[in-house]
């Protein structure tokens, strides 16, 4: 009986932690429900779930006409009302979720396991985002989305630093941006298959180059450690190889590096063995939702390859690779849209070595990358937001 009490200590914590982040937070600002006023939780006519200052925030100044944020249904602010089932499971756990005295510190979490230690943008502050990259020297993250402008730049702390991109049908404005890659320049290299162009722009938001008409569909981008250009066309089922001025805004050559891949999208580069990973979405029959990871030495010689039925030998449910990238140990790692969560598949001459390292807080995880410091950034579509994990030690 004594270890059973003994170890419903550390359960109830992080069954407490983790209604914290699912239930007591609010999904647009990531703030905590509480009772005082501008915290309070608030019931949209639809159902969802968000805090007074978000109303107040996302509704007309005049009319109080407003949008859910997450399911577009209409609705006004006065007919919002207070969330009681959250008031009062707040009110439940006030005693256990006010820290106590101190405890023995946990075991150490497991390496490789992560656990989101915070998260930036939100609706409004990203509308639909689509891509990810970090800048190489500043550390600023930068995510493509559809708002009015759609390159975000965003600081360490995740505060909007500053914004470029407008959305139009010029040149250099951006229709419909799909993926982003920062070079190590500090220019910032974004697929646009509005016009089914690629458009570098310096750090600060000018225009360099506009490549149309080179592509049949660009989708995934990304900088090689010789600072050139991968980028991936999904309708011609072809991986190239830019080499660039970015400082004359010149293009000096460019290599078809593969031929004959189905509809591929992400990409990604390993820094410590200069492997390239691609991610592909094959149309057919039962493949709507079928992908393909297949890795290339920096020779381009195919050296690891796992698809979605390969995965679902290894894991109970189907696994939809919507992003990938390496990290620093050479490991991939892939985001399932269908769990939905973040795997490792280990080293591509081990593959597949399926590991989940993020199995909760993600609705649609469409980009990840990893900062220097081996923290994962995961861009999740549906949450409008970059979400940050970390080894957690207890």
């Amino acid at each position: 009986m004594g270890a059973e009490a003994a170890g419903s200590g550390p359960a109830l914590r992080e069954l407490l932690r983790e209604a914290e982040t699912s239930l007591l937070e609010c999904k647009v600002c990531f703030e905590r429900f509480g009772h005082r006023q501008q915290r309070r939780p608030r019931n949209l006519s639809c159902g969802h779930v968000v805090c007074l200052a978000c109303v107040a925030a996302l509704a007309h100044p005049r009319t109080l006409a407003l949008e859910c944020p997450f399911c577009r249904r209409a609705c006004r602010g006065c007919d919002t009302s207070d969330c009681l089932p959250v008031l009062h499971f707040l009110e439940l756990l006030g005693s256990a979720l006010r820290p106590g005295p101190a405890a023995p510190r946990a075991a150490p979490a497991a390496p490789g396991v992560l656990t989101c230690q915070h998260a930036f943008g939100g609706w409004g502050t990203l509308v639909n985002p689509t891509g990810l990259a970090l800048c190489p020297k500043t550390g600023r993250v930068v995510v493509v989305h559809d708002g009015k402008r759609r390159v975000k730049v965003f600081d360490s702390g995740g505060g909007c630093a500053h914004q470029f991109g407008e959305k139009g049908d010029a040149a250099q404005d951006l229709r419909y941006p799909v993926d982003v890659t920062v070079t190590s320049d500090c220019h910032v290299v974004v697929t646009d298959a509005g016009d089914r162009s690629l458009k570098v722009f310096d750090f600060f938001g000018q225009i360099k180059l506009v490549l149309g008409g080179h592509f049949c569909l660009p989708w995934g981008v990304e900088t090689t450690p010789q600072n050139g250009v991968l980028v991936t066309d999904a309708e011609a089922g072809s991986l190239h190889l830019l080499e660039v001025d970015f400082p004359e805004g010149v293009l000096r050559r460019t290599e078809r590096l593969q031929a004959h891949l189905r509809r591929p999208r992400g990409v990604a580069v390993s820094w410590l063995t200069g492997a390239i990973a691609v991610v592909e979405h094959p149309l057919g029959p039962g493949a709507c939702s079928s992908t393909t990871v297949k890795v290339f030495s920096a020779s381009m010689q195919l050296i690891g390859q796992v698809d979605s039925f390969g995965l679902s030998l290894f894991f109970p449910s189907k696994i939809t690779a919507s992003a990938v990238a390496f990290d620093h140990q050479g490991n991939v790692v892939v985001a399932d849209t269908s769990s939905p969560a973040v795997f490792c598949l280990g080293k591509p001459e081990e593959f597949p070595v399926l590991k989940p390292i993020v199995t909760h807080g993600l609705s649609h995880p469409v980009a990840l990358t990893f900062t220097k410091e081996s923290s994962l950034l995961v861009l999740d579509s549906a949450a409008h937001s970059v979400k940050v994990y970390k080894v957690d030690w207890g």
